[in-house]
Order: C-alpha cells, then structure tokens, then sequence
C-alpha cells in the first residue's frame, strides 16, 4: 500500500510540474543585444579600465588656464611656421611632381591611377611612409 501510494504521489507531482523553453539573449549590442546597452557596458568597462596609457600623466589632466593658452600659442605657432616653410618649398600652387629634400627626408611626388602618392623615406633609419591622396 505504500508503495502504491508513493507512486501515486510522484505520478501526480509529475502532471504539476511545468517547464518552459530557454531563450538566451545577448547583453552586447554588437552581438545582437538591445542597442540600449551599449552606454552602460561602456562605463562599465571604461570604470574596470586600470591601464594608462604611455605618455598619459596625472599632469597632463590638471593643466592650469595658463598651461593650456602655453600650448595652444605653441601648436598655432608651430603651424604657421610649417606653413610658410610648405609655401616656400612648394610654392603657392602646392604640391607639384618631383623629388625633394628635407635634411634627412627624401619626398617624391608622382601621380598614379590611384591618385597624388607621396613617398616620404627617412634616409637615417631606413623608414616609410607612403601617402596617396584620391583623385
């Protein structure tokens, strides 16, 4: 009898019991999450984030005004500078075909299919860079 009436127990806790199907769904956007994420898993991951950069100081955070106008003054300087360097070398008409010398850097200029390409060789250390500027 108790046998019977254990399995009858278990046969009807069998019918009550319900399952439903799983469904994942990703968290990140880019793999198919709600794009409403993408916020907050930023600041979460830029909040873990630890690692600084080279270069990158705390002093280079806190300029004062004076420091920051310092600099600005400095990068506008600097470009008027190589501009006019630019307009003396190429001329007012800009960059013309040729081959030309910068102390250690040797500039050819020559037009392909692809465009304006400019080849710029470091003759001290063997570098290049080569700049192709569309058609």
């Amino acid at each position: 009898m108790k046998n019977l009436l254990l399995t009858f127990l278990l046969f009807m806790a069998g019918f009550s019991m319900q399952s439903q199907q799983l469904v994942y769904t990703p968290k990140n956007p880019a793999f198919g999450g709600n794009p409403y994420n993408s916020q907050w898993l930023l600041a979460s991951a830029q909040a873990q984030n630890s690692f600084t950069g080279p270069g990158a100081s705390a002093s280079n955070a806190r300029q004062t005004e004076l420091e920051r106008f310092t600099q600005s003054l400095n990068s506008q300087l600097l470009g008027q500078v190589s501009r006019s360097a630019f307009t003396r070398q190429f001329g007012e008409d800009g960059l013309t075909p040729g081959t030309y010398s910068f102390g250690s850097l040797a500039v050819d200029i020559y037009p392909s299919n692809e465009g304006l390409v400019i080849n710029i060789l470091d003759t001290n250390t063997g570098e290049q860079t080569q700049i192709v500027i569309p058609n």
